[in-house]
C-alpha cells in the first residue's frame, strides 16, 4: 500500500490495482496536464493536475464502494476506472477536446484503445481485470459506471472541491463526504437517499457558481480560443496528427506550437500572456438563433466576413460561440418520501439556476488590442447582433430574478 498526502483529502491510501496503475506511463502523463487548462491565466495558483485529481476520484470512489457495500472484483474494476478515468485527455484537458474528437472520433472518456495494451493492460491483467470492462466503466456504462461518470459521480465531487481550493474561489466548496454517504442504488439508478434534496442542490449550485467565475471567465475563454486556433492550424499543417496530439502533455503541445511557423505567433502571445481582447461580449438575446447553433465551418465563414468588414487579417478575428446552456446535474435523482424523483422535479432552485445560466451566456468576438474596437463594430453589423452602444457587457441590467418567480 502507498499513502499519498493530498491537498484536498489529506492522506489517500492507494493499494491493489490502483497502486499497480499509479506508475504506468499513461497515468504519470497526467502529472503534466493541468486540470484547468487556460484558467491559470486568471488564477495563477490553479496549477493542479489531472494526476492529483485522479487520485482524488479514486479516493472518493473507494469511499463510495465501502458505503455501498461493493467488494471483490467489481470494486477493483471501479477503482481501476477511477484511476484511469482521465488518461484519454489531450493536452490542456477540455480546451482542445472537440478538435481531437472531430479528427479521431474519440472523446476523453473513450479509453478502450489506450488501455487494452501496454503497461496498463498488464497491470489490469495481473489483477484479473478485463481492460474493456474497465473502459466501459470510465464511459459511465452499466450500474457501477454511474459512480465514476454520471449525474452524481465522484469525478464531479472531486474537481469542484479541488478547483475551488486551488483557485481560492470558495463557491465550489461542497460536502463531498456527505454526498458519498448519501449515495444508494434504487432499481439500478444511483440516487441520493431521503433528506438529501439540499445536498443535491449544493452540487448544482457549486457548479453554477464556478462556471462564470472560473471555468468560463472571459480571460480563460480568450486564451482557450487562441490555443484552439493554434492547435487547429498545427493539425492542418500536418506537423502533428490528431492521434499524436492526443498523447502529448501540455508542454509538448506548447513546444510544437512554438516550432511550427504557422502557429509560432499565437504560441508566443500565450507565452507572454499577450492575449486578444473582447471586441464583442454579447448575451444570448442579442444573438441570432442560427449563429448560436452554427457549426465549425459556418463559424470560420463568419470570422472571415468580420475580418473583411473590419479590414484586418483573418487571423486577427476569433469568434467564440459557446454551446447552449445545459445543467446535467439537474437530472440527478433523489429519494423523496420513498419515491425516486429527478432533482429538476423537486427543486425550485433548478429553474432559477437555469435562468441564471442563460443570463450568463456570452458570445465573444476577440481580436488583438489595437483592432478590437474596429473588429467589434464590424462584428455587430456583419453577424446581425442586436446590441445597443455597449458591445462588451458583463452584467445584464434590469435582471432581478428571485426564487418566488419560479414556484
Amino acid at each position: 500500500m502507498t499513502t499519498i498526502k493530498d491537498s484536498v483529502h489529506d492522506h489517500i491510501a492507494v493499494e491493489g490495482v490502483a497502486a499497480a496503475l499509479l506508475d504506468t506511463p499513461p497515468v504519470q502523463r497526467l502529472r503534466r496536464i493541468k486540470q484547468l487548462g487556460t484558467v491559470t491565466f486568471v488564477y495563477p495558483s490553479a496549477n493542479h493536475t489531472r494526476f492529483e485529481h485522479s487520485l482524488g476520484v479514486y479516493h472518493l470512489a473507494n469511499e463510495a464502494l465501502a458505503h455501498l457495500g461493493i467488494e471483490g472484483r467489481q470494486a477493483e474494476r471501479v477503482r481501476a476506472a477511477a484511476m484511469l478515468h482521465d488518461v484519454g485527455h489531450a493536452p490542456y484537458s477540455h480546451n482542445v477536446e472537440d478538435i481531437v474528437h472531430r479528427r479521431t472520433g474519440k472523446y476523453h472518456d473513450d479509453v478502450h484503445d489506450l488501455i487494452d495494451s501496454g503497461p496498463v493492460a498488464r497491470a489490469l491483467a495481473d489483477h484479473d481485470l478485463d481492460p474493456g470492462a474497465v473502459a466501459d466503466l470510465v464511459a459511465g456504462d452499466g450500474e457501477l459506471g454511474q459512480i465514476v461518470s454520471g449525474e452524481l459521480d465522484v469525478d464531479r465531487m472531486d474537481y469542484l472541491v479541488r478547483d475551488a481550493h486551488h483557485t481560492g474561489v470558495p463557491y465550489g466548496t461542497i460536502d463531498a463526504e456527505r454526498l458519498v454517504r448519501a449515495l444508494r442504488f434504487v432499481d439500478g439508478d444511483l440516487v441520493l437517499d431521503e433528506g438529501n434534496v439540499q445536498t443535491a442542490e449544493s452540487l448544482l449550485l457549486a457548479r453554477a457558481l464556478m462556471n462564470p467565475t472560473v471555468y468560463s471567465h472571459h480571460v480563460a475563454r480568450i486564451a482557450k480560443a487562441m490555443l484552439r486556433r493554434a492547435t487547429q492550424r498545427l493539425l492542418v499543417r500536418k506537423d502533428v496528427d490528431a492521434a499524436e496530439l492526443r498523447r502529448m502533455d501540455d508542454c509538448g503541445l506548447r513546444v510544437a506550437l512554438r516550432d511550427c511557423e504557422a502557429t509560432a505567433a499565437l504560441a508566443h502571445r500565450l507565452d507572454r500572456r499577450d492575449l486578444y481582447k473582447r471586441g464583442v461580449w454579447a448575451e444570448m438575446e442579442a444573438v441570432p438563433e442560427a449563429l448560436i447553433d452554427a457549426d465549425q465551418a459556418a463559424i470560420h465563414d463568419h470570422e472571415r466576413a468580420v475580418a473583411e468588414a473590419a479590414n484586418v487579417d483573418p487571423d486577427a478575428v476569433i469568434l467564440d460561440v459557446p454551446g447552449r446552456p445545459s445543467m446535467k446535474e439537474s437530472s440527478s435523482r433523489v429519494l423523496v418520501n420513498g419515491e425516486v424523483r429527478r432533482l429538476s422535479e423537486q427543486s425550485t432552485l433548478v429553474n432559477a439556476l437555469r435562468a441564471a445560466q442563460r443570463d450568463q451566456w456570452r458570445l465573444g468576438v476577440y481580436a488583438p488590442a489595437e483592432s478590437a474596437e474596429r473588429v467589434g463594430n464590424a462584428a455587430v453589423r456583419t453577424l446581425g447582433l442586436d446590441l445597443d452602444d455597449t458591445r462588451v457587457r458583463d452584467v445584464r441590467p434590469g435582471v432581478h430574478a428571485t426564487l418566488d418567480e419560479f414556484n
